[in-house]
């Protein structure tokens, strides 16, 4: 279970929403196995003065994945490469963070996300 946060300007990404979130897609099947439609996206698009980033450009995007705690430091890093690998953009426009959390903090489909079986792997 992967869900994916990203907060740029609204002025540079509205429209653009589906050209992120694929790269993003692509990036989460090839690093970690996630299963393609398993897409949990959210674009959190802000006014200028609401997204204060000083010496970053205006396509500067912060991706916050939030996910099962499971995965390796290298499974973790794979990501992050993968992700600027396929970023068109110059690499100082992207930051990335992953939050883990156990899952039993998660609730899925009315049961804590613990006793829940998933089709696919978390520990990579």
């Amino acid at each position: 279970m992967a869900q994916v946060k990203v907060y740029g300007r609204r002025d540079v990404w509205a429209g653009r929403q589906r050209e992120l979130s694929d790269m993003l897609q692509e990036c989460l099947v090839s690093a970690w196995g996630v299963p393609e439609d398993k897409r949990f996206h959210r674009f959190l698009l802000l006014d200028p003065d609401d997204f204060v980033c000083p010496q970053r450009g205006e396509r500067y995007v912060v991706v916050e994945v939030v996910c099962f705690t499971g995965r390796s430091d290298d499974a973790k890093r794979a990501l992050i490469r993968e992700l600027y690998a396929r970023w068109p953009h110059d690499p100082e426009d992207i930051e990335i963070t992953i939050i883990e959390m156990p899952r039993v903090n998660w609730g899925i489909r009315g049961v804590p996300a613990d006793e829940l079986t998933l089709p696919y792997k978390v520990e990579v």
